[in-house]
């Protein structure tokens, strides 16, 4: 362990780094990125963020793990922050760059270049590192963590460095939260434990992730609090309230306040540096895209993110005429399938699944939206229950089967027996649970393998999928209705909950993107 001056550190900055014009794709273990970058830097960048995740996995304990093709997290890195901006849409005034967990593929947006305005910003990568914290919190420990823990894991991590020699540094002090530590403390910590999904003022939400660093800093080093951690989390977990849970862990919370203002003041603060001998990178590849695949890119990327009815009927035409020219190009009709089914064009979707499918007959996201094309068709002709979903049904097993670890075919063979008002078969329930353990980063999934535990009387296992929603600081209304849900649970058990569960979902709610 190493120690590092955090106030010598407040001066240093980064630079931004150019782009060039041509995408490429970099493939690696657990990341499929997406940028205008030169080969050489694009396998660099790779080969840091695997190193990254290496090195979150050793000081953790957990074993290296292949997630599978389908599980990687995808990154798009465009070209500025108002790039990101204009793709998050909504509330993204201040975004520097955004993840959004799910289980048909969890997607990062960040830019290239943009940032380090000011000498204590945060860098691109680093915007990265905090949204794959995130993703590497959700996927490995499918458990319910606070606010401040969500945003402290992130912002403890975003500052890690990886040396010239290949070793990683943790626990660099957050220098972009400088200003908001020093210039006062909004959030005490016996106001941040009691703390769930609510909604924060800003002074309130800069304090989560500034005073959740802090807070997270200090009990990873501290050997005599470090223990306590795990104490409060588990006593959380265990249906304890924050304060209960805190005060049972952590003792009177003014003396904890009292170590943790005096922290924030050192001189030094504790540095972990890991060899680069702990440290696994497999193999990684860097490609071209082909023609259409370039000339189709800055679309996906709007696809991917998600569209409302307007968006997809703005974007459907920009989409089909990049895409006309490359009709044998099995990736861009995938793609162009995706944006006919968001859009309603039901047959269109099918016509280029069918093109894609005759160009390469694996081509997953073809079998997966003529499916989903197949069943909107049945069911807007009141076939719900015949063919057309028997067939779709058809579709998403040769999905499964080209990749059993894809959970998005098994989400959508258990979702086809509800859209046509039928009870799931005990086959779809089991491949729902299968889905589950691939992605339990998919807030939405959660929901649904809830509310099949509380069909099923489970009340325990509906707890442990719903709780991490109730406190995850970005579930928005999801994260209420989750909360609502275990509260009728505790008050009236499974059946009650059902039917909290059922009204919830007749009304709209909105699951907001993760920062």
């Amino acid at each position: 362990m190493k120690t590092i001056s955090f106030l010598a550190l407040l001066l240093a900055a980064f630079a931004p780094a150019p782009a060039l014009a041509k995408w490429r794709e970099a493939s690696s273990t657990h990341f499929v990125i997406y940028s205008e970058e030169s080969a050489d830097s694009l396998r660099k960048f790779a080969e840091r963020l695997e190193r990254y995740d290496s090195a979150m996995r050793f000081i953790r304990n957990l074993p290296e793990f292949d997630p599978g093709a389908a599980n990687r997290l995808t990154i798009y890195s465009v070209s500025s922050v108002s790039a990101v901006r204009r793709l998050h849409g909504k509330g993204g005034s201040m975004v520097a760059g955004f993840y959004i967990p799910r289980a048909s593929g969890s997607i990062a947006i960040v830019p290239r270049r943009g940032m380090g305005a000011g000498e204590h910003d945060m860098d691109e990568e680093g915007v990265l590192r905090h949204e794959y914290a995130h993703h590497f919190m959700f996927e490995n420990y499918p458990v319910a963590f606070p606010s401040w823990y969500v945003e402290g894991f992130a912002e403890f991590h975003a500052t890690s460095k990886v040396e010239s020699d290949g070793s990683v540094g943790l626990g660099r002090p957050a220098l972009h939260r400088g200003y908001g530590l020093m210039t006062g403390n909004p959030l005490p910590i016996d106001r941040m434990m009691a703390l769930g999904a609510q909604r924060l003022g800003p002074d309130q939400t800069e304090a989560i992730y500034g005073r959740g660093w802090l807070l997270t800093h200090y009990l990873t080093f501290n050997e005599k609090r470090r223990p306590q951690l795990a104490q409060y989390l588990k006593a959380l977990n265990s249906g304890k309230s924050g304060i209960e849970a805190a005060t049972a862990a952590f003792g009177d919370l003014k003396v904890l306040q009292r170590e943790v203002d005096k922290y924030l003041l050192q001189k030094r603060m504790s540095y972990l540096l890991i060899p680069a001998s702990k440290l696994k990178v497999g193999p990684i590849q860097v490609r071209e895209l082909s023609a259409g695949e370039d000339a189709i890119m800055e679309l996906k990327i709007r696809s991917r993110r998600g569209v409302d009815e307007k968006e997809a009927a703005a974007l459907l035409p920009l989409m089909r005429r990049a895409a006309a020219p490359f009709p044998n190009d099995p990736a861009v009709q995938a793609t162009l399938a995706e944006a006919e089914y968001d859009a309603r064009h039901y047959k269109e979707a099918i016509a280029a699944c069918d093109r894609a499918l005759a160009a390469n007959p694996k081509t997953i996201d073809a079998l997966i939206y003529k499916g989903r094309a197949t069943q909107a068709l049945a069911m807007d002709a009141g076939d719900g229950k015949a063919k057309g979903i028997t067939e779709a049904r058809k579709l998403f097993a040769a999905a499964n089967r080209l990749d059993p670890e894809d959970p998005e075919p098994l989400i959508l063979f258990y979702n086809s027996y509800l859209a046509a008002g039928m009870t799931p078969t005990a086959n779809s329930a089991t491949g729902l649970q299968s889905a589950f353990n691939l992605a339990p980063q998919d807030r939405g999934l959660r929901m649904l393998v809830a509310r099949q535990h509380l069909l099923d009387g489970k009340v325990k296992e509906a707890r442990v999928a719903l709780s991490p929603i109730a406190f995850d600081p970005h579930s928005g209304g999801m994260g209420e209705a989750a909360a609502a849900i275990i509260a009728k649970l505790d008050s009236g058990g499974a059946a009650a909950a059902l039917q909290t569960f059922d009204a919830a979902s007749e009304k709209p709610t909105k699951d907001k993107q993760g920062s």
